[in-house]
């Protein structure tokens, strides 16, 4: 719908408005002429009724004037008088209602008719009979009569005829409307048919396609209305559910790899075991062989002993840290935790990145050990991919919070930082700033939930290219030397 002179198109919103308010003023214009009409008709019938007295009265004057013409009688004279004066009042009360009708001028002839024919009687009945001017005042008088009762009767055919007409009129008005009624609903059910329930079946069919796995979008049409943004906002929903089904199945491949490696380092461990014994035991001959530079293959020993504890401490960790278990908590060394979790990350640290943690060894939280390794695992890993130019530097920093009973530990790097507009959203699912494939958004919102599951709070301060620190603060109560961890 587009208006000639507007260079604007009307919203879907704004047809449907407008298409109530023309109706809405439509049936109150109806309405008001229509009782105006009634109200007409209403008065306009009493006219005629007071109308047809006023005939009956002026035929009751002509019938005196003819019985007191022929036989001269005092009674007939005071009827005619009489009826004149009653018609007189007829016309008193019917003129208010006539007023600014199209019957009052004929109502102000009947009374001056009716004053000019009292004048002719009144003149006549003072004259004797046989005076010369009463056969001429005779012919005037029935001449006025004539005419009275003429008026009269053309004043009731006047009114009918106009109440006729305003009910022609009132048919009429209501057969246009009806049809301006149809017309208009027809614009509105077309309004909502092509351009409400149309687009809504075309995306109730689409959500049936997304659901097989199917998620070509729909085509937009250029309509610059609501469709038109719900069609785009609902492509775009498209393109999510893509992206975000795509993560699902990285992450399920993450997770596949992550039993593989929970397979692979229970089999690494017992060769590493049998290395690690047989060290031991070169190392216990060593001393009754006679060999030119035992230091030396003391030492290289040494080195291989030292690399396979660091080997296996690392396959112990990945055993951990794949095995399922419930949440527990119980008093857990926090260095530990932390320093567990950069030696599984340490593979992943690039040449230029430094990791720096100062956690004090008396530090004891009621953890489940293997959930905040996760969850410094995942904060580990974002601080890692967020650092772009080397050198750069991870600090994790750990102390109590005053007498608030509470530990404040800070992960903190040197990285891009986050943008405002996208702070508020991190700790949502599938909420990532990574390109597609590179994440899938669930890492910080995983650290949410563990740091909930520990009673404690994460926030994280940062801005765009000036680094980014996530803030855990988790419960503390200081143990008894009896519970602290062995």
């Amino acid at each position: 719908m587009q208006f000639k002179g507007f260079p604007w198109k009307l919203n879907i919103r704004q047809k449907v408005t407008l298409g109530l308010i023309t109706g809405i003023i439509a049936i109150g214009f109806i309405g008001i002429v229509s009782y105006h009409y009634l109200r007409v008709i209403e008065v306009k019938q009493h006219v005629v009724e007071v109308a047809d007295d006023l005939s009956s009265i002026t035929l009751e004057i002509r019938r005196y004037e003819k019985n007191f013409l022929l036989y001269g009688s005092k009674s007939d004279l005071e009827e005619n008088r009489r009826f004149i004066q009653l018609s007189l009042s007829v016309l008193d009360t019917l003129e208010p209602e006539v007023k600014g009708l199209e019957g009052a001028p004929q109502v102000g002839l009947i009374r001056q008719e009716i004053l000019n024919y009292q004048g002719i009687i009144d003149r006549l009945s003072a004259l004797p009979r046989n005076h010369p001017d009463s056969q001429r005042l005779e012919e005037h008088l029935r001449e006025h009569g004539k005419r009275l009762v003429e008026l009269s009767r053309e004043l009731v055919r006047f009114e009918r005829q106009r109440i006729l007409d305003i009910i022609q009129s009132l048919k009429t008005q209501l057969l246009t409307s009806l049809g301006i009624f149809v017309v208009l609903g027809g614009f509105l059910s077309l309004v909502v048919s092509r351009k409400i329930l149309g687009p809504l079946r075309v995306i109730e069919k689409t959500t049936l396609r997304i659901a097989l796995g199917n998620f070509k979008p729909l085509p937009v049409l250029n309509t610059r209305d609501e469709t038109q943004r719900v069609v785009e906002a609902f492509n775009r929903m498209v393109q999510e559910l893509e992206k975000r089904q795509d993560q699902l199945v990285q992450a399920k491949k993450l997770s596949s790899l992550g039993v593989l490696t929970s397979g692979v380092a229970h089999q690494l461990n017992n060769p590493l075991n049998n290395i690690s014994t047989s060290c031991q035991i070169l190392m216990e001959e060593l001393g009754e062989l006679d060999l030119p530079d035992k230091e030396f293959f003391r030492k290289m020993l040494t080195n291989i002993e030292q690399e396979v504890d660091r080997a296996r401490d690392i396959v112990k960790g990945l055993l951990e840290f794949s095995r399922a278990k419930e949440f527990t908590l119980k008093p857990t060394s926090l260095k530990e935790v932390v320093d567990r979790s950069i030696r599984l990350i340490s593979s992943q640290v690039p040449a230029g990145i430094d990791i720096a943690a100062d956690v004090p060894e008396d530090l004891v939280l009621q953890l489940d050990a293997q959930r905040m390794q996760e969850a410094f695992l995942n904060l580990f890993i974002n601080s890692i991919q967020a650092i772009k130019d080397f050198p750069g530097q991870i600090r994790i920093q750990a102390r109590p919070e005053g007498q608030d009973r509470r530990v404040v530990i800070t992960v903190e790097d040197t990285g891009i930082g986050i943008s405002k507009e996208d702070l508020g959203r991190i700790f949502d699912p599938f909420f990532t700033t990574k390109e597609v494939g590179a994440g899938t958004g669930l890492g910080l919102s995983i650290v949410y939930g563990i740091i909930e599951q520990h009673q404690g709070t994460i926030a994280v301060e940062s801005q765009k290219g000036q680094g980014t620190r996530f803030i855990i603060r988790l419960p503390y109560q200081p143990s008894a030397p009896d519970e602290r961890p062995v």
